[in-house]
């Protein structure tokens, strides 16, 4: 399959159609069914004991999901998450960038379903992952 959206691209869709968290999450990597997102925690991302909280990480791999899918199949705004599974394995560092790395298992015409693995910079093991299932609408009839 062929990349329809490369980094550039999806940078741009997020700044303009979800402004409130475009500048909170910058594309590492983009390649055909699979891609790389990061997270720079922030206070508003933290729980108590100074690790980040769980909201935050589902919101990074969602998100991740989401411009995996746009990558392989264009802009399109109301793809949405039908279904989602989140293990917490191990504490994220405090302090250090969050990297998603996403790998669509399935891309169908009306389903895409994803595993979505959560690291710490510079460690080896994951300390979140999720499996998500996405809706994507009919295209329209033209």
């Amino acid at each position: 399959m062929e990349i329809k959206m490369d980094s550039e691209a999806l940078t741009a869709f997020l700044k303009s159609d979800f402004p409130q968290v475009g500048e909170a999450f910058q594309i590492e990597k983009v390649a055909p069914m699979s891609l790389t997102v990061r997270m720079t925690p922030e206070e508003a991302h933290l729980r108590p004991g100074g690790t980040v909280s769980g909201p935050s990480m589902f919101a990074l791999a969602d998100v991740g999901v989401y411009l995996a899918i746009l990558s392989m199949i264009g802009p399109v705004a109301l793809a949405v998450t039908t279904n989602c599974s989140i293990d917490f394995m191990r504490k994220p560092a405090a302090g250090v960038d969050l990297l998603c790395e996403v790998r669509l298992l399935k891309l169908g015409r009306q389903l895409a379903v994803a595993d979505a693995l959560i690291y710490s910079e510079g460690l080896d093991a994951p300390v979140a992952r999720a499996s998500m299932t996405y809706a994507i609408p009919p295209k329209p009839e033209t």
